[in-house]
């Protein structure tokens, strides 16, 4: 699949390893940052949505998606995502992801304006079937002129946006599944956030208490290429069948 993120807003809060431990499926351990583990809010726009090789479908290509996310690797120290909750406005890729992606996708009313000039975005979500109250709003704004910067390996930037795994779970054969996503390293940078809501950290289970975010940014538009998922066992033999065969170890 071919995509492009765009409008990103990254919003994270530290956590107890031993709590994101027990949200855990077998064969995925907590991945930590100086001793913390961390939760993730991510609002931003999904576009250009297609099969390699096969044009934008209008109407059904261009969508919103936040999603709930923590930091994992696997028992090979690989490491990725695991996510709690995605919710995007467009039914089709919800029916499509949670078919061929094993991944846990919600049907929500969704809805973003952007400011270009005043580099705004008000970004609006409720999950299908949630009261009112319980709907979510993102005020994020970036300055035209703000300074953007690669993240950079060992820091906690790049520990909490450069992920190019992703893992998921077959409900209900209990399998575990992983894939690849390549996009170009992230030009990060500050960004002002002055609505935020904690309203998905709470349906997928994380009680944070109205405390603000620890770690706040925004970035840059990047195009995504994702790969299919394998089972983790078959990626795993896949890698020493390929290491065997150059005679060294070599990441997938």
């Amino acid at each position: 699949m071919r995509q492009r993120w765009a409008h990103l807003l990254f919003l994270h809060w530290a956590w107890e390893p031993a709590e994101i431990q027990r949200t855990l499926p077998p064969g995925l351990t907590a991945d930590v940052f100086q001793g913390r583990a961390w939760v993730g809010l991510v609002p931003f726009f999904m576009e250009r949505v297609r099969p390699r090789g096969c044009p934008p479908v209008p109407g059904v290509s261009n969508f919103l998606e936040l999603n709930v996310r923590t930091y994992v690797h696997d028992a090979q120290g690989r490491p990725g995502v695991w996510f709690y909750s995605l919710d995007c406005n467009q039914w089709l890729a919800v029916k499509l992801a949670r078919a061929f992606f094993h991944l846990p996708y919600e049907h929500a009313a969704m809805g973003a304006g952007v400011d270009e000039q005043r580099g705004e975005v008000d970004y609006r979500a409720r999950r299908r079937g949630r009261p009112a109250e319980e709907g979510s709003r993102f005020l994020y704004r970036v300055s035209a002129d703000a300074a953007r910067r690669e993240t950079v390996a060992g820091t906690l930037d790049f520990f909490l946006v450069d992920r190019y795994r992703l893992f998921a779970q077959d409900g209900r054969r209990g399998r575990l599944f992983t894939g690849r996503v390549h996009h170009a390293s992230y030009r990060i940078g500050p960004v002002e956030v002055p609505a935020w809501h904690d309203g998905m950290l709470k349906l997928a289970g994380f009680e944070c208490g109205g405390r603000a975010p620890e770690h706040v940014c925004g970035a840059q538009a990047v195009d995504v290429e994702v790969w299919p998922l394998e089972p983790v066992a078959e990626a795993v033999r896949k890698k020493d069948e390929l290491g065997a065969a150059l005679g060294e170890g070599v990441p997938v």
